[in-house]
């Protein structure tokens, strides 16, 4: 762990809720303290303010195409909180219909188990990323 890395609890839960188009609309008091946001912040922005430049496009397609489809996607996800720290979380995110009736989506993350698997998905993003440029 490096002093630019947040290391979430054990019983981190980390809760956003975003509309179709990805656009903040809750944010969780654990995910404000962890992406050192305050929640006026968070709302009403894009979901991807808290996405690191590390983070391949694939991965997102592939979250998107699967939400889409009413499916839940589940996978690593390395963010950067708003000073520029790093946070791994495994995030799970779930389709569903807001009170209105809209379609909206609810994003909630934990901590990554251990760091072996840090280390293995930032290794297989950074390939996936090297990939994307030579495109």
């Amino acid at each position: 762990m490096s002093h630019n890395e947040i290391i979430l609890n054990d019983d981190s839960f980390l809760v956003s809720e975003t509309d179709k188009r990805g656009v903040i609309t809750f944010a969780s008091d654990d995910f404000c303290k962890i992406a050192e946001y305050d929640v006026d912040e968070l709302i009403g922005k894009p979901h991807n303010i808290v996405r690191h430049p590390d983070m391949p496009k694939a991965a997102f397609k592939d979250l998107w195409q699967t939400v889409k489809k009413g499916k839940v996607w589940s996978g690593f996800v390395k963010n950067r909180s708003k000073t520029g720290k790093t946070y791994w979380v495994y995030a799970t995110v779930y389709p569903y219909k807001n009170k209105d009736g809209n379609d909206g989506y609810i994003s909630c993350r934990t901590k990554v188990a251990s760091r072996e698997e840090i280390e293995k998905y930032d290794a297989l993003y950074k390939r996936m990323k090297e990939e994307e440029r030579k495109k």
